[in-house]
């Protein structure tokens, strides 16, 4: 039998917020650690480039602000006037949290308001040193949240908050590698140089990929390898193959639990089926842009389909 609908879709949608502040986080620090070791123009790309990858940078231009570190580390983690914030995610993540207060585990929510009062009464982050404090304060307590959810009891709650993770951390992934491909690499700059390097080692710090790709890649770091990686490797939880799996597991779980299936179980498992065909040399002769741009409009699909199969709407 299924759970209330309105319980339903808080869960998911707390999954999904407590992900995307985890991302966000992971990606204001790794770009920090980029741009400390960049040359301008270098930083103000990198800084551009995580504003393209939370789409934020309409907002950002917007509010007339400069490209620089202080302002955008600030937007990214502080700033209550756009929804991709930091603060604004966990606000919207507690609120659901709130909301099936009784569903959660005292682990759970305890990371999750844990994670609020890290911003209690802060008005800026600071200089660097206090900017990655911050965002590690975020990542410990969204750490620990993913820790309680998996010593929860299995069952729809449970389900409903990971198939949350598992669409969000597609959805981070392939944009991040998307705006890579195209908005990085500084104009000039040689594929393959140092600038280049250290923007995909970026990548794979803000997916904590960077022993994965030790493990798995005996020859230096290369794009082909990362895109390989990011694209097809199963066994790292955030590639769109291991959150593809992940989704078609967890609903096959909650359509037993629940007694529905429908829209959303044929869209992943159809998904499931293309992604074991693909191979990442050629998708990137192909087009890895408009992979990633089919990918992500896809993500969007299977989340509509999702909230009317389990009547989140």
């Amino acid at each position: 039998m299924l759970m209330l609908s309105r319980t339903a879709a808080c869960l998911y949608w707390l999954g999904r917020y407590v992900e995307r502040a985890d991302f966000v986080a992971r990606l204001v620090e790794a770009t920090v650690r980029l741009d400390a070791l960049s040359a301008r123009p270098a930083g103000e790309m990198a800084w551009s480039s995580a504003l393209a990858v939370t789409e934020t940078d309409a907002a950002f231009a917007a509010s007339a602000q400069s490209l620089t570190q202080q302002h955008v580390a600030r937007f990214l983690t502080l700033d209550t006037s756009h929804p991709g914030s930091i603060i604004r995610c966990l606000e919207m993540a507690r609120n659901n949290a709130r909301a099936v207060r009784t569903a959660l585990t005292k682990d759970a929510w305890t990371s999750i308001n844990r994670a609020w009062l890290l911003f209690d009464n802060r008005a800026s982050p600071g200089g660097t040193t206090a900017t990655l404090n911050l965002v590690e304060g975020v990542k410990a307590e969204t750490r620990g949240f993913e820790g309680a959810i998996h010593r929860m009891l299995r069952n729809q709650a449970n389900g409903f908050i990971r198939l949350g993770q598992s669409i969000e951390r597609a959805d981070n992934t392939a944009r991040l590698l998307d705006v890579k491909y195209h908005l990085l690499l500084p104009e000039g700059e040689v594929v393959g140089g140092v600038i280049d390097r250290d923007q995909w080692t970026t990548i794979l710090q803000t997916l904590s990929a960077v022993t994965a790709y030790r493990w798995l890649y005996n020859e230096g770091l290369t794009p082909a390898n990362v895109i390989d990686l990011l694209l097809c490797r199963a066994e790292l939880p955030r590639s769109l193959a291991g959150s593809v799996e992940e989704s078609v597991e967890i609903l096959n779980t909650l359509a037993r639990q629940s007694g529905l299936q429908g829209e959303a179980d044929r869209l992943v498992r159809a998904r499931l089926s293309r992604m074991h065909r693909i191979k990442s040399k050629e998708v990137i002769a192909s087009g890895l842009h408009q992979f990633l741009q089919t990918f992500i409009e896809e993500n969007a699909a299977l989340s509509q389909a999702i909230a009317r199969q389990f009547r989140f709407v």
